[in-house]
């Protein structure tokens, strides 16, 4: 079971965090603003008020220990840059940043954040999946029950046909089309084998998706 900390509980920080919990993970959440902290603190594993710019509190949480750490300072981009660095400092395995600009993502790089997500792009719910399922490249969310994925087809596919790995049979999920290299193949058929690298589009319920995700 994997161990997320996210720190900034501003919108995306908060959506990344109670999704993440949503989804059975435990979640530490941390915040300068006490009242961030009390309004997601029953969503969560835990909720701290610290302030991640005091690197004595920082290291206090244990944060090497986790997983994943989630930098989602809002505007203040000197702050997001240093914690980013201390975390890499404290052996922090997988520091996820949020950037305002290219620019501040090409200094976060830079510094050792080993992923950049720009909000405007990226919400929240959407990061959130990506980092528990090592295989999905995209996600779609066409409702609280419903996406579209595009999937790297999972080693024990490969070889099959899709009615031989039995997607729709056992997981209910439809693939829409194959992305194989630069060529696209749309509505395939049931006896259309599933190469290694290929890049399943597929349509279905949420824990479904998650299970074929890995």
């Amino acid at each position: 079971m994997k161990q997320f900390a996210v720190i900034g509980l501003g919108r995306f920080g908060s959506s990344v965090a109670r999704t993440l919990a949503r989804m059975g993970y435990d979640v530490l959440a941390v915040d300068t603003c006490e009242e961030r902290v009390n309004a997601i603190a029953d969503e969560v594993t835990y909720a701290v008020c610290v302030d991640a710019m005091d690197e004595q509190a920082l290291k206090s949480l244990g944060l090497r220990n986790f997983d994943v750490v989630i930098v989602a300072i809002g505007q203040e981009v000197q702050s997001s840059i240093l914690v980013t660095v201390m975390l890499k400092e404290m052996g922090v395995p997988r520091v996820v940043a949020k950037a305002v600009t290219e620019l501040h993502g090409k200094v976060l790089q830079r510094v050792g954040a080993d992923m950049v997500v720009f909000p405007e792009r990226d919400m929240g719910v959407r990061v959130a999946h990506a980092l528990v399922s090592k295989n999905i490249v995209d996600q779609i969310n066409l409702s609280p029950d419903y996406s579209i994925i595009e999937l790297v087809a999972p080693p024990e596919f490969v070889g099959k046909t899709l009615q031989e790995s039995a997607m729709r049979r056992e997981y209910g999920v439809t693939v829409l089309a194959i992305r194989r290299g630069e060529e696209i193949i749309i509505s395939p058929g049931a006896r259309q084998v599933i190469n290694e690298g290929d890049i399943l589009v597929a349509l279905g319920r949420n824990e479904k998706l998650r299970t074929l995700g890995g």
